[in-house]
């Protein structure tokens, strides 16, 4: 919970960026969060967002999707009036990205006057392209991440992060994790009661935290391996407690040698073996400690960390939070009283 007061001083404008070939849900996911809490907090008699979306020019512009968005031109905000600055990804962005240099040449001296600034998806890599992102840690979709590392090797990339804060830079990961971060935008706005109003009227999670990987790793391997791969990531779920979860093992579920295996898995998944198992045993883990009453040493054994302390370990590592507080933060009874 934040302590930031839960209310706003004044009407603040959020600015959603618009270009070719925009991600419709990236652009339209924030803005209902952003919608809601307005509604939430006018309804209450307090001072909420104003929501524009803007291009360079103006006028229609199409998604990926092939809806057409009417924008405003990005000439007619002042930056000094814009509150946060809202850059969607796009499912073509490795294409459509250098297409995009008036924008964000706009972007690199509209941010520095904004409050802050914050991408989703793909959007990312536009902020790395205006500069915004240099030495700073980063998350995008997790597919675009080794691209991302080589367009731009002074950006930190997290591929893990639902969403990573830098300052007044904030980026989020794949498509839904841009409601994700409205939400924890709203939050930082507004407080947790309003944050949770809108999350129950949306019907989502408050939030993932920050820290949280961008999983569920079931998910993973969506490609020709993907059904290969996902035959064995149901296996390994089904078999947590299995030691050793070696290469050796896991190659003979799915009929190929230890060494091709574990090439096709990093192409195919972007994670070793090794850290595909731990992904999905962390998974295991929150699920469990979300939803159920064992204790976390039990916990800890059947997801197969054997115990408590290496389940700690792991969850400081990767998620930065130790288990017994993401249970204060994220089992369903935590919310039961909002």
């Amino acid at each position: 919970m934040t302590n930031t007061p839960e209310f706003l001083p004044t009407s603040r404008l959020v600015l959603f960026l618009a270009y070719e070939e925009v991600g419709l849900f990236d652009l339209t996911g924030p803005q209902t969060v952003f919608w809601a809490a307005d509604k939430r907090l006018r309804a209450r008699g307090q001072a909420g967002y104003v929501l524009h979306t803007a291009s360079v020019s103006g006028g229609l512009v199409g998604s990926a999707e092939g809806l057409a968005i009417m924008t405003e031109p990005l000439d007619a905000f002042d930056p000094m009036d814009v509150d946060t600055i809202v850059v969607p990804g796009s499912p073509h962005m490795p294409r459509i990205q250098w297409l995009q240099q008036k924008l964000t040449d706009w972007l690199r001296q509209a941010s520095s006057q904004s409050r802050r600034t914050v991408s989703v998806c793909s959007g990312t890599f536009l902020l790395a392209q205006a500069g915004l992102l240099n030495g700073k840690r980063a998350a995008t979709h997790w597919a675009m991440c080794d691209l991302l590392r080589e367009r731009f090797p002074s950006v930190e990339v997290d591929s893990d992060a639902i969403f990573v804060r830098q300052q007044a830079v904030w980026t989020s990961a794949g498509v839904s994790a841009g409601v994700d971060l409205a939400l924890a935008l709203v939050e930082a706005d507004c407080g947790h009661a309003i944050a949770m109003q809108v999350a129950r009227e949306l019907v989502v999670f408050l939030k993932r935290p920050g820290g949280q990987a961008q999983f569920s790793e079931l998910l993973l391997a969506q490609s020709e391996e993907g059904e290969l791969f996902e035959r064995l990531h149901l296996w390994i779920m089904d078999n947590l407690t299995l030691e050793p979860m070696s290469v050796e093992v896991m190659a003979e579920r799915v009929n190929m040698s230890p060494r091709n295996f574990a090439r096709v898995y990093k192409q195919k998944t972007g994670r070793t073996p090794a850290k595909g198992v731990e992904v999905l045993r962390i998974e295991a883990a929150r699920r469990m400690l979300e939803g159920s009453p064992r204790k976390v040493e039990q916990i800890a054994r059947l997801c197969g960390f054997g115990n408590e302390e290496r389940l700690r370990s792991v969850f400081q590592r990767t998620l930065g939070v130790a288990p017994r507080d993401y249970r204060r933060c994220f089992a369903v009874k935590a919310d039961s009283s909002v």
